[in-house]
């Protein structure tokens, strides 16, 4: 629930900056904050209810359709969380240490029926929200509550966003991002590579504000083709709808308030009476489905700004999470969490940059593994059944571990479960990498791809062989067999994947060097197939490197599929338009000419032409015009035709004139006396012919007879 900027007046007092070393200050340090943490908690349980019943009101008149009242959602935290604001400190213990069997019942089947898994959250907050929800509806007790839910299926939406609470804005808490632009952005600009990509995550995004305040603040900080070129944002969040409404990128004008107008008109576009987020910068932030207590987390990352998440979690889930966090991080990047959390018991791990905004900075040192992803437990637990499955999880990587060959195992979504001795000492392979995606570890590419190979085994079922893969080791090649076998644990797709590697490097250097003597003794008799084969084995070598090249270039597989679409749609959209653009410019083309050729028609006519709108205004003035009456076409066009002075009397016209417009045929030719340019007299046909182009009016052919004469 990333409480993006904001809420709310300062507590702490502690300077920022990395603590003294001073044992006695960082101690006084520490429990001043400790305290803060607590009453900025309790303010913001405070403000967050009064702000919900805004919001909803809101929420309404904007989609005209009345919603459960339920709190408010917070950004990214309680969203993330799936869990309502909780008072307290972060390290404080969970406030319920009696077990409400009927609240655990539910949300058992809450996890087993739908998917969400709300069992790590504190449960005093959370019974009070279902609590809430069920006295909406007149349900009494947690049995009955649940029966509902298995019969009306609107039913779990509404108590979803009654759990959930969702209050965000661009750039809130415009302190604490001061200190994010002034000393954090810099530091993390400056110790990545010139053309190295910048990675940053923004765990519990809702509808997205604090995803596009941090890329603002990228481009402000480095220039916006910088920014598009080297960051890259990744924006999560549990819920679908908050991701919908951060995937489209436009908001009111009422969000965009805290920005100035510069920065809204520099990074926004009006779209009806809503701001999009510019283009270029909206492909760099990617959004996507992601709970942080059960998936696999972001990693490499420069910075991770969880704002107002971990409160919400009991102390399991935290320390989960955090490891989580430590994992995802770098050496020396930074988090940047919420004003009602702190970091009280992982100074080991992390250096506070700013006690007083909540910025911390991972520690030089080896991350530990993340905790599995999978479901935490309900309460209470069996200690006797607990203890035999960690007997026999022990005996199980004991068997693994003693195991020949070098083997890894993983389970249903990828992770790394088990890595046997065989597997560390062949690949460089340690404790760390346990916990991990697979997809991260160079072993999935390398000697060859796997992960196409696990998917493929995943869903046929069946164990899958690769022979004789290849792996270099320095000036050195090494070749294995591989077998990927899946572990069944009942019908349907497997529990886990167990991948064998068996070294056959001997034997296939033998078998190679058999057929390069075979192929030198073949040389000496078949050159040009000799010539052949070294072609072909080039090509081959090519085609090896293009295929390492790919992978190499392969990003993580956290890319949303849905944003892909989007980007596709907004590609073939921008295409149409070119199209449309390329044809207007077509149209405009050909009326140019046409247009250039009709007044080199006009032009080349050696007769005075002058063509009259429906009004009598001259419109068109040829050259036989001027050179007969003297006049040049910007002298006369657009005025009255019978207020021109010059050596034809119009007013003998008009009547012809009159004529021609009432009966819509030609008239004429008048013989008229007049003076040409020269100051001659000449008689001059007239003939007046209907215009039948756009608005109507005239034509009017005027011919010197005397010059005809003398010819």
């Amino acid at each position: 629930m990333s409480e993006s900027p904001g809420a709310g007046t300062e507590q702490d007092s502690a300077p920022d900056g990395p603590p003294r070393p001073d044992r006695g200050s960082e101690t006084e340090q520490v429990q001043e904050a400790e305290r803060a943490s607590a009453v900025e908690q309790e303010r913001q349980t405070e403000q967050d209810h009064r702000t919900e019943q805004e919001h909803r009101t809101e929420q309404e008149r904007r989609t005209e359709q009345p919603r459960e009242a339920g709190p408010v959602r917070e950004t990214g935290s309680a969203r993330e969380t799936g869990q309502a604001r909780e008072t307290g400190p972060v390290r404080g213990s969970d406030p319920d240490l009696l077990v409400d069997h009927g609240l655990e019942d539910l949300l058992r089947f809450l996890r087993d029926a739908r998917g969400f898994d709300f069992t790590g959250y504190k449960r005093s907050t959370l019974g009070r929200r279902i609590r809430k929800r069920m006295g909406d509806v007149g349900v009494p007790d947690y049995a009955d509550y649940r029966d509902l839910l298995e019969t009306d299926t609107d039913e779990f939406r509404a108590l979803f966003n009654t759990i959930l609470i969702n209050v965000t804005s661009v750039f809130r808490d415009p302190d604490a991002w001061g200190l994010l632009k002034r000393d954090v952005l810099p530091a993390v600009i400056a110790e990545a590579g010139r053309d190295d990509e910048i990675r940053v995550w923004s765990a519990g995004c809702s509808s997205g504000e604090e995803a596009y305040s941090l890329a603002i603040l990228f481009a402000e900080e480095i220039g916006i083709e910088e920014c598009v070129r080297r960051v890259k944002i990744y924006a999560t969040d549990v819920d679908e709808e908050a991701l919908r409404d951060a995937r489209l990128g436009q908001y009111p004008t009422k969000t965009l308030a805290p920005l100035s107008k510069e920065l809204r008109d520099k990074y926004f576009e009006r779209v009806g009476t809503q701001w999009a987020f510019r283009t270029d910068l909206r492909r760099r932030v990617i959004f996507g489905r992601h709970d942080i207590t059960r998936d696999a987390p972001i990693s490499r990352l420069d910075l991770l700004v969880c704002r107002n998440t971990l409160m919400y979690f009991n102390v399991e889930a935290q320390t989960q999470i955090l490891d989580r966090y430590h994992f995802a991080l770098r050496q020396g990047g930074f988090l940047f969490l919420g004003k009602a959390e702190m970091l009280l018991n992982d100074g080991e791990r992390f250096e506070a940059v700013s006690i007083r905004q909540r910025v911390f900075r991972r520690r030089p040192g080896d991350s530990s593994p993340p905790y599995p992803a999978h479901p935490a437990k309900l309460r209470p637990t069996n200690p006797v059944q607990e203890q035999e499955a960690v007997r026999t999880r022990q005996l199980l990587d004991l068997i693994l571990d003693a195991s020949p060959g070098a083997s890894v195992a993983l389970d249903s979504n990828g992770i790394v479960l088990l890595i046997n001795n065989g597997a560390r000492a062949q690949f460089g392979l340690t404790s760390n990498d346990m916990g991990r995606p697979f997809q991260d570890l160079e072993l999935s590419y390398r000697p060859t791809e796997l992960r196409s190979l696990i998917d493929q085994a995943t869903h046929e079922r069946r164990t899958l062989r690769v022979h004789g893969a290849e792996r270099r080791l320095g000036n050195e090649l090494q070749y294995f067999d591989i077998e990927i076998q899946p572990i069944m644990g009942g019908p349907g797709l497997p529990v886990a994947i167990n991948v064998t590697f068996t070294d056959v490097t001997q034997a296939t250097k033998l078998r190679a060097e058999i057929k390069r003597v075979r192929e030198d003794l073949e040389t000496a008799y078949e050159e040009l197939q000799s010539t052949n084969e070294e072609l072909e084995t080039t090509n081959e070598e090519l085609q090896s490197s293009i295929e390492e090249l790919e992978t190499t270039n392969e990003e993580l597989q956290s890319t949303n599929e849905e944003l892909e679409t989007t980007n596709e749609e907004l590609q073939s959209g921008n295409e149409e338009l070119e199209t449309m653009n390329d044809e207007m410019r077509l149209r405009t083309t050909d009326l140019d000419e046409a247009r250039a050729f009709l007044e080199g028609v006009v032009s080349s006519i050696a007769a005075g032409v002058v063509v009259l709108s429906a009004d009598l205004r001259a419109r068109s003035w040829n050259r036989g015009a001027v050179d007969l009456w003297g006049l040049r076409p910007d002298e006369v066009m657009g005025e009255p035709f019978f207020a021109l002075d010059f050596g034809l009397p119009t007013d003998q016209l008009r009547e012809v004139i009159q004529q021609c417009v009432a009966s819509g045929k030609r008239s004429g030719p008048v013989i008229i006396p007049a003076v040409n340019r020269l100051g001659r007299h000449i008689d001059c046909a007239v003939i007046c012919s209907p215009f039948d182009g756009h608005n109507g009016g005239v034509v009017l052919l005027m011919e010197d007879l005397s010059n005809e004469g003398g010819n």
